[in-house]
């Protein structure tokens, strides 16, 4: 079993910055990708950005030239910076980690363990 805790999520103004850290316990040896997916209020979990375990990193087209994620194998933490934020980044932000390869990295049913989530709020 993994366990994925987030924090660092809050309200910011349009053109700020969060760092959302996320600390992984449990059989971390076992986790091959690590990453974020996001929930809007209404939408469905919507694949952010993930990184491999060798630090191979996929952006989704929103975020991409915004956000930048860092992983600490050593540490057992990814991190994702957010900049440039925009009032539609507005979500529950979620820590995911999957035990093998994926085949579709931007679905969210090929992770295996999530996060209870973190709320992050850009206002205009």
């Amino acid at each position: 079993q993994v366990q994925l805790v987030e924090s660092g999520g809050g309200l910011v103004q349009a053109g700020g910055s969060l760092r959302l850290p996320c600390a992984a316990s449990g059989q971390t040896s076992t986790m091959h990708t690590m990453g974020w997916f996001r929930q809007a209020p209404g939408q469905e979990r919507e694949f952010v950005a993930v990184s491999s375990r060798r630090g191979v990193t996929y952006y989704s087209n929103s975020v991409k030239g915004r956000f930048t994620i860092s992983r600490d194998n050593a540490k057992n933490m990814v991190h994702l910076q957010m900049s440039s934020l925009e009032p539609e980044d507005t979500a529950v932000y979620y820590c995911v980690a999957s035990l093998g390869y994926s085949s579709d990295i931007t679905v969210s049913g090929e992770y295996d363990y999530w996060g209870q989530g973190t709320q992050v709020t850009v206002s205009s």
